[in-house]
């Protein structure tokens, strides 16, 4: 019998491909085939919200291949990602191939493995058509409300805007957290810190004051030391005192691993620990999935399915990842019951976190048959797991306090008894960087008097909370509910695209664009900007999964709630338009003289007059860097290719064409005095590299 195995890329159905040998030919459908047409709407709402679908564009001809090699075929798998995507994907294949809905005819892989794959095509099942609803539901509200919605915020602000169910509640939070920072007020206060030895020992360690001689507490809110004058007068009865051990407290404590990945946790460190943006990071996660050509192994996938939320991991992976442990680190490595990690309320369960495919394949064994990436990506994936089946580190704890003249100062510190999990990995979060911070300290017993090395009063501000990251804003969403682990990327990708934000290094800074749109969405739709009421209705949408909620009174229901107040703003706000700023540059119009405008048209940016219509002036948008062309000595600017991508060249182009993908710095080559660029991985170099040839490896300033 000949089968036709359907998955969604070109490199898993060659993989798979291995695997299932003679008798099966596996291709790809390349993602989705059939979807709602951009062009219109494609709902009909006064018909219970009936999506109109059709073939992708430019699809047809791999449709047609599909059909031909569907009917040649005794039997057909449908193999997409185990997932609601997927699912649909499914649905839509076999609506357009003819095949039964009720056919066993799914399977699913959680991972691209020999025994993943034989595990997959063992258990085939009918399609989840609770799954497919549960899409269906997420793809036509996402259409109805970004139709209805994009157009009337284009009218009032600029052409050419969107907003969306997800993506305009991640705004508000970064447009919520700016004006949080602009609102804080610094407020002042001190420290008392001090350093001590205690002779015959030379180690220095400091400690800090926590309680006043009437035996209050330093450092809290009713209590803090506002002024310098405040600590003057600390300091001066501090003058002659006598620093005595008082107390000191020993014991350990418990420090457990973090448990193994799911999307957004993934996300979240490739950002902190590798400065990986979601896209790269999922990139990489994608064809570690779907199987690289790994010497010695063959064609395999290396990790299980990347986009999960579900913490679970199979009784075989823990006990080949406690086998790897024991044979590495020995028994002591191993807790003495297994850590079982529980995933959250909302989280769907279908597949196990990310997980290594084959515990016992280490990064460094499969090195050199990955790119850098997929290495990084792996070694993170990898670690993570292994540590989190490890033992808890235990650290023994040291609290020492010390008084002087009735003032109590107080120093804390840990060895590291066991070092568990640490052996291997640990989580890089601001948490764990305040408790590196603590360093051992020197053996020291009550009735000690110790002697000072140094003692000052600090002052401080306190901070305002931070912007937000990609890693954090990927955590916001994710505590409150909001959005799914595959949507995180394409709600930054879009706040990015449609200059609702820019980046800052790593923070998001909302421009006046993106505060304009969630201010008008605040005042007129709220509920479209609300994160509990965001939420909530993604939990809903999450109950079509298990068939508890019907997915066309689901639609109903938040259409209702939507449109009324959309059709009302529009009633409202007839006539009205909201005037940005403009940017105003130094560039100065040679037709009239006035200074030049920054205009936003249907291609981009532009610089145009402010004198309009008096005054038709408009010329492309140049942004000028401070280097010079190494070449004609030229100004350097910055270019976009079609794609958005960024790279310089010298302005005097076509004339001079240099041109290069690195960074212009401010800084000048300290041999020849020309411009100095930055490549990746910050080496800076000369730009002038045939003459001078000069370059340096620095930190990024």
């Amino acid at each position: 019998m000949s089968k036709l195995v359907i998955v969604e890329s070109p490199a898993k159905a060659k993989n798979i491909k291995g695997y299932l040998g003679k008798g099966y030919e596996v291709i790809a459908s390349m993602g989705h085939v059939r979807d709602l047409p951009a062009a219109r709407l494609s709902v009909d709402i006064d018909n219970n919200f009936e999506p109109k679908y059709a073939i992708i564009k430019g699809k047809e001809a791999l449709v047609d291949d599909l059909k031909a090699k569907a009917d040649k075929a005794d039997y057909v798998y449908l193999a997409t990602d185990p997932d609601r995507e997927g699912e649909a994907i499914s649905w839509h294949l076999a609506n357009i191939l003819g095949l039964q809905l009720n056919d066993r005819n799914r399977v699913t892989f959680n991972e691209i493995t020999k025994s993943g794959v034989k595990s997959g095509m063992d258990n085939p099942r009918a399609i989840d058509i609770d799954l497919v609803n549960a899409q269906q539901a997420r793809r036509i509200l996402d259409r109805l409300i970004g139709y209805k919605l994009s157009p009337f915020v284009s009218q009032k602000i600029r052409r050419g805007l969107s907003a969306g169910r997800v993506q305009s509640v991640a705004l508000r939070l970064i447009v919520d957290r700016e004006n949080e920072i602009r609102a804080f007020n610094p407020e002042e206060y001190w420290t008392i810190d001090a350093k001590f030895t205690n002779p015959p020992d030379r180690k220095t360690f400091s400690a800090s004051l926590v309680q006043d001689k009437d035996g209050n507490k330093v450092g809290t809110d009713k209590n803090k030391i506002a002024s310098k004058a405040e600590i003057d007068k600390i300091l001066a009865d501090l003058e002659d005192a006598k620093y005595v051990v008082s107390s000191v407290k020993k014991g350990t404590r418990k420090k457990n691993p973090a448990p193994p990945f799911i999307t957004s946790t993934l996300q979240q460190e490739a950002s902190r620990r590798l400065s990986f943006q979601a896209r790269r990071t999922m990139k990489a996660a994608q064809e570690l999935y779907e199987g690289v050509d790994v010497q010695g192994l063959g064609t395999v996938g290396l990790i299980t399915y990347m986009r999960t939320d579900s913490l679970r991991i199979s009784d075989e992976a823990r006990a080949a990842g406690n086998e790897f442990i024991k044979g590495q680190y020995g028994e002591k490595y191993l807790p003495s019951n297994p850590r079982v990690y529980k995933t959250r309320g909302n989280a769907q369960d279908g597949h196990e976190a990310i997980r290594p495919s084959m515990p016992n394949v280490t990064p460094d064994s499969v090195k050199s048959s990955l790119t850098s990436d997929q290495y990084k990506i792996y070694k993170l994936v990898w670690e993570r797991f292994i540590a989190s089946l490890m033992a808890s580190c235990i650290q023994e704890t040291m609290k020492v306090e010390i008084d002087a003249n009735g003032y109590v100062f107080s120093a804390a510190g840990y060895t590291v008894k066991f070092d568990g999990f640490t052996a291997l990995y640990e989580e890089k979060t601001d948490e764990a960087q305040k408790k590196d911070n603590e360093s051992p300290l020197p053996p020291v017993a009550q009735g000690d008097v110790l002697k000072l090395k140094g003692i000052a009063g600090n002052q401080h501000f306190t901070q305002p909370p931070a912007r937000y990251t990609e890693a954090s804003l990927t955590k916001a969403l994710e505590e409150n509910g909001v959005g799914r682990p595959s949507t995180y990327v394409t709600i930054t990708s879009t706040i990015l695209s449609k200059e609702y934000v820019v980046r800052e290094g790593k923070q998001f800074v909302p421009t006046e664009l993106g505060e304009a749109v969630t201010n008008l969405l605040k005042e007129r739709i709220p509920n479209i900007v609300n994160v509990k009421y965001t939420s909530k209705m993604e939990d809903d949408l999450d109950k079509i999964d298990s068939g508890d909620k019907d997915y066309i009174e689901m639609i109903r229901l938040y259409y209702d709630d939507f449109i009324d107040p959309l059709e009302k703003a529009k009633k409202d706000m007839q006539g009205v338009k909201i005037k940005l700023k403009e940017e105003e540059t130094d560039v100065i119009c040679e037709k009239c003289g006035r200074k030049m405008i920054v205009k936003v048209g249907r291609f981009g940016k532009f610089l145009a007059c402010p004198g309009f219509p008096e005054c038709r002036n408009a010329k492309p948008l140049v942004t000028k860097t401070t280097a010079k062309c190494p070449i004609c000595g030229g100004d350097v600017i910055e270019k976009k290719t079609k794609r958005g991508t960024p790279f310089y060249g010298c302005s005097n182009y076509p004339k001079c064409n240099f041109m290069t993908w690195d960074t212009p710095t401010d800084e000048k080559c300290p041999e020849c005095g020309k411009s100095l660029f930055r490549k990746k991985g910050n080496m800076l170099y000369c730009s002038d590299t045939e003459g001078c040839g000069y370059s340096t490896t620095t930190k990024k300033k």
